[in-house]
């Protein structure tokens, strides 16, 4: 069977190869051509574009390359007819895969969605937009299948992906990893600043501000496989911080604490069972524009799947250096709120649905699509 992926970001890169893995243990004819990453290509997925080249944050900075935007997604209108998939898959990424999902539709193609836009944050109608065009919904956070049926509309519920990541690791642990990377035997706080280079350039230098207040420890940056070297290498220039590239998982297995850029890497370090702060500083006027549209209680995963306060999210103004400190602390220092959030922890996984999620994803995809060729 022929399938069409895309995904526009790393998690969206990585959660896409786990589903292929599944789809490929599956159906012995899967052929897969996309938008993605390194990992979906790794596991067969014959890649169109990188996602390095789509990623565009914020309002301000999406209309600056609006040209581009829309030459990326006539091309891969073309493309997708081109190649005639027998089922379409959307990753995440909704202001690009809703498009596609209406050209798509209309064009008489099966449109799966796997990670639902997060439309119960902001832009509620596009949900009308889903109802109509996309065929079956995926989702992987259990609050959103009570979301969508406020709108008549059923989605599956599968789990989350990142559980099935971090199990699919094949080393855990590794012995000599900090001698490895020229690393001390101090306890480690990790740095998350993101996964584009516009974001890490804003986070990371507030981030660094931190580390002559935690002598006793060592800072290390998770650099992201996207983004070239010498970005991280300039920011850390003069400071005591060190980068391990492409090892994120391997990091938060050796970390500490935490101080991580919200999206999806603050479920990540949870997972990990690493206590963290989650930090958010964006251009100005696209903070200001979002935040009369979100309306959602709290930005990190975490938060917003145990509604309420589980880790602490410093935002715009509030991300400085006093409270960064203050926050560290606290998950450092002070045992009491350390074992607080690792409780909390617990009780999250628990949320999430087990392992499983990509192979329930891939089962549902597949009976999906035959049925559509055979009804």
């Amino acid at each position: 069977m022929k399938f069409y992926i895309i995904a526009g970001e790393a998690s969206g890169d990585l959660h896409a190869a786990n589903l292929v893995r599944s789809l490929k243990t599956l159906d012995p004819d899967f052929h897969a051509r996309g938008w993605g990453g390194d990992l979906m290509a790794e596991h067969g997925v014959h890649l169109v574009k990188h996602f390095r080249d789509l990623a565009f944050m914020g309002f301000v900075e999406v209309i600056a390359n609006l040209k581009t935007i829309l030459k990326n997604i006539d091309f891969c209108k073309k493309d997708i007819l081109d190649f005639r998939p027998d089922v379409l898959i959307l990753v995440d990424y909704p202001g690009f895969n809703l498009r596609i999902a209406e050209f798509a539709s209309k064009a008489g193609l099966k449109v799966i969605y796997y990670i639902s836009p997060q439309v119960w944050a902001w832009k509620q109608s596009r949900v009308h937009q889903i109802k109509k065009y996309v065929d079956e919904m995926l989702v992987i956070l259990p609050f959103e299948k009570e979301f969508y049926q406020k709108f008549d509309y059923p989605v599956h519920f599968v789990g989350h992906p990142l559980l099935d990541a971090i199990n699919n690791r094949k080393e855990t642990m590794i012995p000599g990893w900090k001698e490895k990377n020229n690393l001390t035997d101090k306890p480690i706080i990790a740095l998350l600043p993101g996964s584009r280079k516009q974001e890490i350039s804003v986070m990371l230098p507030l981030m660094l501000s931190v580390i002559d207040d935690f002598k006793n420890y060592q800072f290390v940056v998770g650099g992201a496989p996207s983004v070239p070297n010498g970005v991280y290498e300039e920011l850390i220039s003069g400071t005591a911080a060190k980068v391990v590239y492409g090892d994120t998982y391997s990091l938060l297995e050796n970390s500490e604490a935490a101080l991580v850029t919200s999206g999806t890497a603050t479920l990540e370090t949870a997972l990990f069972n690493v206590p963290e702060v989650v930090c958010y500083k964006g251009n100005v006027i696209s903070y200001h524009i979002a935040r009369k549209l979100i309306k959602i209680k709290y930005i990190s995963l975490v938060n917003l799947i145990m509604d309420r306060e589980v880790v602490t999210e410093l935002i715009q103004g509030e991300l400085n250096h006093k409270r960064l400190v203050k926050e560290l602390q606290k998950i450092t220092v002070d045992k009491i709120n350390r074992s607080k959030m690792l409780e909390a922890y617990k009780e999250l996984q628990q949320h999430l649905g087990g392992p499983g999620a990509s192979a329930r994803a891939a089962e549902l995809i597949l009976k999906s699509a035959y049925q559509n060729q055979f009804p």
